[in-house]
């Protein structure tokens, strides 16, 4: 099997590689993918550090044209694309698509924003003398991405770093390097430069340790665990760089006395379990009120009944595997914890044999719950939601921003007031209303607050805060 090399200084190079397994089907290996070494991170960012100068000072046109033919070139496979993902993520197939088709609407959008760039002319203060507000790029940026969106979040980091003239060294995530491997090829045969964008795939404790060693990274944007992100910062501020940080989540989904049921069941369901459970903006605390809770309860039990789980490639499928055997095990030391706690396991939470070998799981859905349990403040990022009941909507707001976390919040409601209300209230930097947690626009801000991100926002015309660096020049006439 031939194996894919990492991208450094415009060559690909060889060196270890580990084996990309399907979590649908463990016997099929999606390819062989290079391991990269500390050797390898330091002559990425060397690359990217010597390529720095002359891409800052390219013409916008040049980056227009690159990122737009990386955009054409992702949705005119789309298909192809996106069973690779779903063979080494386990997404459904039409999820693996849809993921892709975004990843191309995001390098359109950043091939836009080349043509768009913009400062500003005031005067001073001072008579003949005028000001001039510019942005330009913060220089290497490291680019640090997890397993669970394996093309979207390379592709909403790398399309504003290139866009706004910085280099790039990327570490995607080691479970899921295929669909990392497929977008850095692209964006090579589109035109891109030599060592502009560099791509060491490996451990994070080699290659992203050593990405925030080094010096000469002078910002990076990280996705993944909140422990992990801790670490970045911290060597961040070591090194005065700029970080931007998205973590955890605890997201609550808050179904409202007078909420349309089934509106409410169908939102709350996708929230909860859709893609494996394994979105960082996934609902897992359903915060019910006791007029609706029993309802509630019994119709999200028969909407799980119809839900499919099986091999992520096969039609009708919904819902996919767990992305590996670690992922699978704290789920299922979770769904222990929870009745250990108290909570009614009162739906799924069994290990399913299928054609093929995989890590399929049943969603598992517990009532009972109270927020002080650790299935509800912990997050565990499978297919594991627990109901918790609540008197009204100012007891079931509290419990919502009762957290840790504040990445997304949502409601199920008729109520103008209540969800009027909830929107200023909720303490979160999404909110949805009668619509999953789980699902946001390409062209619009995405992150949140609290434990859950740090930074400037992503995705959008907000991107320019954290790809950028502010310069105020002043001429006298």
């Amino acid at each position: 099997m031939t194996i894919h090399q990492n991208l450094i200084a415009g060559e690909w190079v060889g060196s270890d590689a580990t084996k990309n397994i399907n979590p649908s089907n463990t016997g099929d290996v999606v390819g062989e993918y290079a391991r990269g070494s500390v050797e390898d991170t330091k002559a990425a960012i060397a690359a990217a550090k010597a390529a720095f100068p002359s891409w800052s000072r390219s013409g916008i046109l040049e980056r227009h044209a690159i990122l737009r033919k990386t955009a054409d070139e992702i949705l005119a496979r789309r298909d192809e694309i996106g069973r690779l993902l779903s063979r080494e993520e386990g997404k459904t197939l039409a999820e693996g698509i849809g993921e892709t088709v975004r990843a191309g609407q995001i390098f359109d959008f950043f091939a836009g924003e080349c043509l768009r760039l913009a400062g500003e002319l005031l005067p001073s203060v001072r008579p003949n003398i005028g000001v001039e507000i510019t942005r330009e790029p913060v220089g290497v940026v490291g680019v640090i991405t997890p397993w669970n969106f394996p093309i979207a979040i390379p592709a909403w980091k790398i399309a504003p770093a290139l866009c706004y003239g910085n280099t790039v060294v990327f570490k995607p995530a080691e479970l899921v390097p295929g669909c990392s491997w497929a977008i850095v090829d692209i964006l090579v045969r589109a035109g891109l430069p030599k060592g502009v964008l560099n791509l060491v795939m490996g451990k994070g404790s080699v290659v992203g340790q050593t990405m925030l060693d080094s010096p000469d990274v002078h910002a990076v944007t990280f996705t993944g665990s909140t422990g992990t992100g801790k670490r970045v910062a911290t060597a961040s501020v070591e090194h005065n760089r700029k970080y931007q940080l998205e973590m955890g989540g605890k997201n609550p989904f808050v179904v409202l006395d007078d909420a349309d049921l089934n509106v409410a069941v169908e939102a709350a369901v996708n929230s909860a379990f859709f893609s494996t459970g394994q979105r960082c903006t996934a609902s897992s605390r359903i915060i019910v009120t006791e007029a609706i809770h029993d309802r509630f309860v019994a119709a999200a039990g028969e909407r799980l009944k119809s839900v499919v789980i099986d091999d992520a490639l096969k039609a009708g499928t919904h819902i996919g595997p767990v992305v590996d055997e670690t992922q699978l095990k704290q789920d299922t030391d979770y769904i222990e914890i929870g009745r250990q706690e108290g909570a009614k396991l009162a739906f799924g939470g069994e290990l399913l044999k299928r054609d093929t070998p995989g890590f399929y799981l049943q969603p598992a859905l517990f009532t009972e719950a109270t927020n002080d349990m650790r299935i509800s403040r912990e997050e565990i990022f499978g297919p594991v939601a627990a109901v918790i009941r609540v008197k009204d909507y100012e007891e079931a707001l509290a419990v919502a921003n009762d957290t840790p976390f504040g990445l997304s919040s949502g409601i199920a409601t008729t109520s103008l007031k209540h969800a009027t209300h909830f929107k200023r209230n909720a303490e979160a930097g999404m909110v949805m209303v009668n619509l999953p947690t789980a699902g946001v626009d390409f062209h619009v801000p995405f992150g949140g607050r609290k434990g859950s991100s740090y930074g400037s926002r992503e995705q959008g015309k907000n991107a320019n805060e954290f790809y950028t660096t502010i310069k105020t020049a002043y001429t006298l006439a």
